[in-house]
């Protein structure tokens, strides 16, 4: 029997890939070749395949922690402005307090004889 006479029968022309006829093809020399999956390919290729995915997971979690990093960084940002608008806001109301106490202090001394200005020339005649 003809190889081509069976049709999906899989053949390999070569390591890397796999050479699978398409119904239409049979009995006609043109074919796809597809790449073989991973589990077919050799032992080494398999390792460094391995390396790479070790990489891969590296790269992706050293990603992961700067992107952790970044958020709460984030959040530390958003609770520092928060703070200097409240720090803002109270050290306004201490300015406003402040210029109401003074106003008052200057009225209880004003109001007063013992903060009055005194003529010295008048009391020595």
């Amino acid at each position: 029997m003809n190889k081509m006479d069976w049709p999906g029968k899989v053949e390999e022309e070569d390591s890397t890939f796999t050479n699978i006829p398409l119904a239409d093809d049979i009995g006609h020399s043109s074919r796809i070749l597809y790449p073989r999956p991973r589990s077919l390919l050799p032992k080494m290729m398999n390792a460094d395949v391995d390396a790479v995915d070790a990489e891969n997971q590296v790269e992706l979690e050293e990603k992961t922690r700067l992107i952790n990093q970044v958020l709460e960084l984030q959040h530390t940002l958003e609770d520092l402005s928060a703070r200097v608008d409240a720090v803002k806001e109270e050290n306004l109301k201490l300015k406003s307090e402040n210029q109401v106490l003074g106003q008052y202090i200057e009225n209880l001394m004003s109001a007063s004889s013992v903060f009055q200005t005194t003529d010295t020339k008048s009391k020595r005649k």
